[in-house]
């Protein structure tokens, strides 16, 4: 497979013609990757792309694939952002999310990766679980907070069809998901990032100054990126295209030098709309000169005055030429955006 991978950037190499300024290993288990293949995609990664010198380079992992001699490959291998999938420091949380580490693994992760020398550590925490009262999610975000945790992901726990968890809940064995203590939670995110100097730079992503998310920043923004692997997404402002999921089939057409994947040319309506949803998370909101470069002058007007009922109700507000949701507001950021939408 990574043979197959590092043949696929080769077969790629001209989608990405500019400098090469992120590179995140995520999806699956990347932190399973022996050390041998994470250097071997690296190096080929620096032969075929122009990467900057500042790159920021993101590896995945999980708390219980951590240990000191991984840290350690992973940064002469060039990784310099680590995001660990902690999710909570509580044990009967991860117990009940099914999750393979310990709330023992958890802190020892942050603390082996600190010692190896790794500054810039983003871990992903969950909200909203059955077990996690109000006062255990404070005492996630002190803990991370005590741990040096420049970034964090915060998610609402969702329940996904057609999965374990949903079918143990509809037999009545685990307990199901209480909207309004996400919201509640979700709040109280926002009321302790504000006291604690991270800035709610995205709907679900805090940072420490300096600190932001440059890949996902880079996503937010529109800007194109290369995927590879099997499943792996791509984007070159034209069109998305994404490669086909089974491994075997991946494989085997990259070894017959072809990328086997599916593609969609977006229309101007789906630009418009992409740019709605993602500009709406961000705290830069949606910029209004640039959404009049993307739809023209009538559709930016239609779209402000739909605006202006949410501006009305205190979930919106105009400032710096641009349209940002209010903190209320964040709580709703789908639903508004998907009233702005153009059909």
């Amino acid at each position: 497979m990574i043979t197959a991978v590092c043949s696929e950037a080769e077969l790629r190499n001209d989608y990405i013609t500019e400098n090469i300024t992120t590179i995140y290993f995520g999806g699956g288990t990347p932190s399973l990757l022996t050390i041998e293949d994470c250097r071997l995609i690296m190096d080929r990664l620096y032969a075929l792309f122009s990467v900057d010198a500042h790159a920021e380079i993101t590896l995945e992992a999980n708390p219980d694939d951590i240990n000191t001699e991984k840290l350690s490959a992973w940064k002469d291998a060039g990784i310099n952002r680590l995001s660990i999938g902690v999710q909570s420091f509580f044990e009967n949380d991860l117990e009940w999310m099914n999750r393979a580490h310990n709330a023992s693994q958890a802190y020892k992760s942050i603390e082996l990766a600190k010692q190896a020398g790794f500054e810039n550590i983003t871990i992903d925490l969950i909200y909203g679980t059955p077990n996690l009262t109000d006062e255990d999610w404070l005492h996630n975000l002190e803990t991370a907070n005590k741990l040096g945790i420049s970034h964090l992901s915060c998610y609402a726990l969702t329940v996904e069809p057609n999965t374990a968890l949903q079918k143990m809940i509809a037999l009545h064995k685990k307990e199901n998901v209480d909207v309004e203590k996400q919201s509640r939670q979700f709040e109280l995110l926002m009321q302790w990032a504000a006291k604690n100097n991270f800035e709610h730079y995205e709907i679900s992503n805090f940072a420490k100054p300096g600190f932001r998310s440059r890949h996902n920043s880079s996503y937010w923004q529109g800007k194109p990126y290369l995927g590879l692997g099997p499943s792996a997404h791509s984007y070159n402002g034209i069109s998305r295209q994404w490669n086909i999921a089974n491994n075997a089939l991946y494989t085997k057409s990259i070894h017959e030098h072809i990328v086997p994947f599916e593609i969609e040319t977006l229309t101007s309506t789906q630009k418009i709309n992409e740019y709605i949803m993602t500009g709406l998370r961000t705290v830069e909101g949606i910029q209004l000169h640039h959404l009049k470069n993307l739809s023209g002058e009538k559709i930016a007007a239609d779209i402000i005055i739909d605006a202006q009922k949410f501006i009305y109700q205190n979930l919106m507000e105009s400032k710096n030429e641009a349209l940002v949701l209010t903190q209320k507001g964040k709580l709703f950021a789908d639903g508004i955006a998907a009233d702005l939408f153009r059909i």
